[in-house]
């Protein structure tokens, strides 16, 4: 069917693809969130209280964004490891990786709810 190295050209634009979307979905998100904080900052507002709400909105859209981001790099790592290097080494750096940005998706989850991801939404709190 496919050759050898073509298989591995293959799963190296994969995962060359997650990892540019992961770091799309960053940037992107973060200019979205910027242009929602200047826009609702330029509206003006009621003062201090407007003001901490705009800042709020802007960190858990740009916590979103992060939080994607960090899974789509997560999935490139994981297809490198498993389709191109599936030594002892290469598996146990990703499993540090994946390691590692589970704590930080856990932290920024923490940061944009205010409570850990297993956790129940008070009743009557809205899903964002």
């Amino acid at each position: 069917m496919f050759s050898d190295d073509t298989m591995l050209a293959i799963v190296h634009a994969v995962a060359r693809v997650f990892e540019l979307a992961g770091i799309g979905a960053i940037l992107l998100g973060a200019l979205i969130a910027l242009g929602h904080l200047v826009r609702n900052l330029a509206r003006g507002g009621t003062g201090k209280a407007q003001e901490d709400d705009s800042i709020a909105v802007f960190r858990r859209m740009l916590g979103r964004s992060i939080l994607t981001g960090l899974e789509l790099l997560v999935a490139a790592d994981i297809i490198l490891t498993v389709a191109v290097d599936p030594t002892l080494e290469s598996v146990l750096v990703l499993g540090a990786i994946v390691l590692i940005r589970t704590f930080l998706s856990f932290s920024l989850e923490v940061e944009i709810d205010g409570r850990w991801p297993w956790q129940k939404k008070a009743t009557g709190e809205a899903e964002q």
